[in-house]
């Protein structure tokens, strides 16, 4: 299986700083990083951190500008 073969299967990933990423199934996820229970193709799963990730700053510039 390859990352770009249409049939890759992917699990949305969020590490502290709460940024999103896809990481393929068939590899352990790395350290520093959590799988938050959506898995699906590609296209799938950017589509889900597109509509959930809206606000790009990392959390702790995040909570620094809201303090």
């Amino acid at each position: 299986m390859s990352i770009d073969n249409p049939n890759t299967e992917f699990t949305v990933v969020i590490n502290d700083q709460e940024q999103y990423s896809i990481w393929p199934t068939y590899h352990a996820i790395p350290a520093g990083w959590k799988e938050v229970g959506v898995v699906g193709n590609k296209e799938h799963c950017l589509a889900h951190i597109k509509a959930t990730w809206t606000d790009m700053r990392p959390k702790s510039l995040r909570d620094a500008l809201a303090s």
